[in-house]
């Protein structure tokens, strides 16, 4: 339930609320609690309120006032709702989705990780117009696969302030595993500000939201761990490409409230199991910035699903799911008590949380949120193995406006005959003006341009490594190398063409790109060839992570499972790391292909793939 729209007095009780809200018969509709498809027992016929079946499909968007953690906010809302109602689908049916626009403003919906037709895609400027104020779209387009997914907004800032919700849809076959009820976990972050407050305010001010800056007492703690020369080799070169070790995360906790499915820590969302049965749990990462590590202390997880395709079966401890990602995970709890889901920001300033238990009304221990953790040399790529002690003679007051960010994946043996002192000032994403995507493109057979076998890891990629702050010692830590699809792919070509794409960006100036060159700065899209297969390789060479998405089209990531390589709608890439994939290149127009941190996006990194 919403209150009237324009309405000011809130001064009445959250709690006297709920209690009107119940009394009205409006059960999961009441202010401030998760939305009704979130419903305790998961998915059954009796609770289908919130839960919109296709094929045939009405959304209706708009503004509305809302409790989100004990607090007025005004969201987006999808059929009274924020996060949006859970879409259900079948695949073979021809869905179609009609979106009615009741904001004062320009609106749409991606459905991300969906395989359609590109006017359907939903993203503005691209091939389709957005919708308009008091306009209806419809979205029609035939339901190809299966699996956990979602939708959102791709106008704007809209996503981060409620706009999206989970998308399912069921296989028209038996799936590869077989559980009794099934919980769907949308994690999402919230700030009560205006969101273009927040992009403002990291434009003006590196590390704005980082309250989590390092301290004299962990200077000493550096000294003692790893010694006084160490430690002050390691600050010095942090202070001379004017970042942070802690550069973890862009916006933090010290402005997000991080939700699941709608509702905070503090209001604990519970879903519900019987003694001894398998439960699944389909998860997705709707956040607009947070990366989060998710476990269930007491439960073994077993991981069935990524991205909405089936893997073979990963039992893990712990896994990090990054900004869009899902995962689809069993578990099985044999003991009769609640056990507490902790999903823990990357950057350790705060957490969403729930309970699973067997009955209403009781909960776990919260686990201890860990420390945050520092960028190591593994951040740098080659940057890590530059001699520092040659760059005592340079003058650093001069590399001012030098754009570190970038350094991560070069090669700095090149760099022996250079003149530094004409790099003063230099802005390194200006690159001449070269289109790095142009430079690698290779024509031909695979083995005459002395490509990588398929499926085969390319040097550099880190998919062993569980990211920063992720101890695998302690306990098992899902990692990219475990993921192997459960059948082989349909197109098992080798690629005939690499294309290589560096992520770059400039932190101070919060400037964020693909090969140098924001979206303002590119000319024309990048180009694949109608039904080509396709190496791309994608360079981090900035300091933070990045979760990139392609529209349209799968990524098959080459892991090193032979034909056996997941696909994935968005690859996480480390700082300082080198990941490739593989495309078939059939889906013919316009896609958007991007960062998706929305902010990192908005700033541009994002590219126009065009399939002809």
């Amino acid at each position: 339930m919403a209150m009237a729209s324009g309405t000011s007095d809130f001064s009445v009780s959250r709690r006297q609320l709920l209690k009107g809200g119940s009394a009205l018969g409006l059960g999961t509709m009441a202010l401030g609690m998760a939305p009704a498809w979130a419903n305790p027992w998961g998915r059954t016929s009796t609770y289908s309120q919130g839960v919109v079946h296709g094929p045939e499909v009405s959304l209706v968007i708009r503004r509305e006032d809302f409790d989100i953690d004990g607090q007025f906010a005004r969201p987006i809302t999808i059929n009274g709702s924020s996060p949006g109602p859970m879409v259900r689908l079948k695949e073979g049916q021809d869905a179609v989705i009609k979106v009615t626009n009741l904001m004062g403003e320009t609106t749409s919906i991606h459905w991300h990780g969906i395989i359609l037709p590109p006017e359907m895609d939903g993203v503005p400027g691209i091939s389709f117009a957005g919708i308009a104020p008091g306009e209806t779209f419809t979205y029609r387009f035939p339901v190809t696969q299966s699996g956990t997914y979602w939708y959102h907004s791709h106008s704007g800032l809209q996503e981060q302030e409620g706009h999206a919700g989970p998308l399912i849809i069921d296989s028209a076959t038996p799936e590869a595993f077989e559980y009794d009820r099934e919980h769907v976990l949308l994690l999402t972050d919230w700030t009560f500000e205006d969101p273009k407050t927040v992009f403002r305010n990291l434009k003006t001010m590196e590390g704005y939201y980082n309250f989590q800056e390092r301290t004299v007492a962990d200077f000493f703690a550096d000294v003692r761990r790893r010694g006084l020369v160490e430690t002050i080799e390691a600050r010095s070169m942090w202070a001379e490409m004017r970042m942070s070790s802690r550069d973890i995360a862009d916006v933090t906790g010290s402005t997000y409230t991080y939700l699941l499915n709608g509702q905070s820590p503090e209001e604990n969302w519970t879903a519900l199991f019987k003694h001894g049965e398998t439960v699944r749990l389909r998860i997705v990462n709707g956040s607009a910035m947070s990366y989060f590590d998710l476990r269930i202390p007491g439960l073994k997880m077993t991981v069935v699903a990524a991205d909405g395709q089936p893997v073979q079966p990963v039992e893990v401890d712990e896994f990090r799911i990054a900004v869009a990602e899902a995962y689809d995970v069993l578990v099985t709890p044999e003991d009769d008590k609640a056990y507490t889901i902790f999903a823990e920001a990357m950057d350790r300033s705060g957490y969403a949380r729930a309970t699973l238990a067997p009955r209403p009304g009781i909960e776990a221990p919260v686990p201890q949120r860990r420390q945050i953790a520092d960028r190591g040399m593994e951040a740098m790529g080659a940057h890590a193995g530059m001699d520092h002690s040659q760059m005592a003679g340079m003058d650093h007051s001069q590399m001012a406006g030098m754009d570190h960010s970038k350094m991560a994946g070069m090669d700095h043996s090149q760099m022996a005959g250079m003149d530094h002192s004409q790099m003063a000032g230099m802005d390194h994403s200006k690159m001449a003006g070269m289109d790095h995507s142009q430079m690698t493109a290779m024509q031909g057979d695979a083995a005459t341009n002395h490509m990588l076998m398929a499926g085969a890891i390319q040097q550099g990629a880190r998919y062993d490594q569980a990211g920063i702050g992720l101890d695998q010692s302690l306990r098992r830590v899902l990692v990219y190398q475990d993921l192997k699809a459960h059948a082989p792919w349909p197109d098992r070509r080798g690629p005939t063409r690499e294309m290589e794409l560096h992520l770059t960006g400039n932190m101070e100036r919060y400037m964020w790109s693909f090969d140098g060159k924001k979206f303002s700065e590119v000319n024309g899209p990048i180009h694949f060839k109608k039904d080509e297969r396709l190496r791309l390789i994608l360079i981090n060479d900035t300091m933070m992570e990045h979760p990139i998405h392609l529209h349209g089209m799968w990524m098959e990531l080459e892991n090193g499972q032979g034909d056996l390589i997941p696909r994935k709608h968005t690859l996480n890439v480390k700082p300082g790391e080198r990941v490739s994939a593989l495309i078939t290149a059939d889906a013919e127009g316009s896609w958007a292909f991007h960062c998706h941190l929305l902010y990192h996006m908005d700033a541009g990194m994002f590219r126009v793939v065009k399939v002809s």
